[in-house]
């Protein structure tokens, strides 16, 4: 029987009918927004109680099938924590009225789901928990120039300007301000420049820093972790393929080498586009 249910859930078709489900059920949620009422609100509200019952049985059945390995992977226990949050009774729970409208919202983190269910999402989720620590040091090294900058702008600009840079605190979301590049040329910078000529010499090495430096590297640390986060999936991927009866490794290599074959090629027909390939000829 555990063999039988373990089989269904494990089946392709199963899991394109819980992704299907998924995806209406999210589109039916954005409806009710509208508030349609009459029959159309009822058979939706029928419709979001069907979805999440079937979301129930399929944790029953993962449970089942796999046992104490489905909470081993961390999306099973993201998806289970959805349901749970999905099924709290919020009629009975001894919560204010405004407590019990926050719950109800609960209910639209199923579309969360949709991310367990696309491999690619996954990877791009994983890769970005990954990228976490490296992210987080370089957010400590723009406090630091945060601060330094801060402190700079309230002691220089501070008595012409207490809007902007009164106090430290106001430095700081000034800077932010000026970061995201949302009209610091002309609302900030240039004022202040009326003022202090010499502020340019404060503005653009922050600019430069923050906005173009530092957020180019968190780019490429997510950039680099995604790409081993591909390479990861790749290989769990073959080792997958490899633990299946009557897998051809030779087969597998020939299929390697052609699509290295075809890359190579796609490169050396690219580097002749841009005009790189005609210097063997001069």
């Amino acid at each position: 029987m555990r063999d039988k249910i373990k089989g269904i859930v494990e089946s392709k078709s199963f899991e394109n009918f819980i992704l299907a489900v998924i995806v209406v059920n999210s589109v039916a949620i954005g409806i009710q927004t509208a508030k349609p009422g009459g029959a159309l609100s009822w058979g939706l509200a029928m419709f979001d109680w069907v979805c999440l019952g079937i979301y129930i049985i399929e944790a029953v059945l993962k449970i089942i099938a796999w046992r104490g390995e489905y909470f081993h992977s961390g999306w099973n226990v993201f998806d289970f924590a959805i349901i749970v949050l999905c099924c709290l009774p919020v009629g009975v729970l001894p919560f204010p009225v405004q407590v019990a409208r926050v719950f109800r919202v609960f209910r639209v983190f199923r579309v969360f789901r949709l991310i367990s269910a696309f491999k690619e999402m996954r990877v791009i989720i994983e890769a970005i928990g990954r990228a976490i620590p490296g992210v987080l040091w370089t957010a400590f090294l723009l406090l630091i120039i945060y601060y330094v900058f801060a402190i700079i702008g309230t002691e220089s600009f501070g008595a012409a300007f207490p809007e902007w840079f009164g106090d430290i605190g106001r430095s700081f979301y000034t800077l932010f301000q000026v970061m995201t590049l949302e009209s610091w040329s002309m609302g900030i910078s240039r004022p202040v420049m009326e003022v202090f000529p010499w502020a340019w010499a404060y503005f653009v090495p922050f600019v430069l820093a923050s906005a173009f430096i530092i957020v180019n590297v968190v780019v490429g640390i997510i950039v680099d972790v995604v790409d081993q986060a591909r390479t990861a999936e790749e290989r769990e991927e073959r080792l997958e393929r490899q633990s299946v009866e009557g897998y051809d490794a030779k087969k597998d290599l020939v299929e390697q080498v052609r699509q290295l074959k075809e890359q190579a090629e796609r490169v050396e027909a690219l580097l002749a586009d841009s005009g790189l390939g005609k210097t063997e000829s001069r």
